[in-house]
């Protein structure tokens, strides 16, 4: 019977201590959660200060990358004199691609929705790059593939490098 009563005696503590910790923790719960939502505010606030003018940059960089293979400054960049319409066609597939890798890193700063314009542009511009090359004659020049190129680009309703710049300043605007 001694045991019983000690066991008892036991079992009561035990009840009575983890009501009282349980009551413990759901009076200090609402102040740790509070305290953790404050830490939590202050590292994004700290963070955000520090990635702010970064975003900036990539932004700065995706409009410059934009701009950098649009046809028309692409083809001004490469020197085409003596060049057949096939080795312009290559130089320019080549400066588009390097440009392409050389911001590929500004990604992590911008938007999917920016990186994804940026590069579905860079896509369609190697398209075009393609179908101009095999719209034109085995024997034409450069002169003969940047005219082409030029007024295939003319002819679109709106500019495809425009509207992605307008689109990645749209995306910037809204972090602010």
């Amino acid at each position: 019977m001694v045991i019983y009563n000690i066991l008892l005696d036991i079992l009561k503590l035990t009840v009575a201590g983890v009501g009282v910790v349980w009551v413990a923790f759901y009076l200090i719960k609402p102040y740790l959660d509070k305290n953790e939502r404050l830490q939590v505010l202050e590292l994004k606030k700290s963070a955000d200060n520090q990635t702010l003018p970064l975003r900036l940059q990539a932004y700065e960089r995706v409009t410059l990358l934009v701009e950098r293979i649009n046809p028309a400054n692409l083809l001004v960049r490469i020197s085409s004199a003596g060049l057949s319409a096939t080795e312009l066609h290559y130089l320019a597939l080549q400066e588009l691609s390097n440009e392409y890798q050389h911001n590929i890193t500004q990604q992590v700063y911008v938007s999917s929705r920016a990186w994804a314009v940026v590069r579905r542009l860079k896509d369609d511009t190697a398209n075009l790059l393609n179908a101009t090359l095999k719209g034109l004659p085995e024997n034409a020049s450069a002169l003969d593939f940047s005219r082409a190129l030029l007024t295939h680009l003319s002819q679109v309703d709106s500019n495809p490098y425009e509207v992605a710049a307008g689109m990645i300043h749209k995306d910037l605007e809204e972090l602010f």
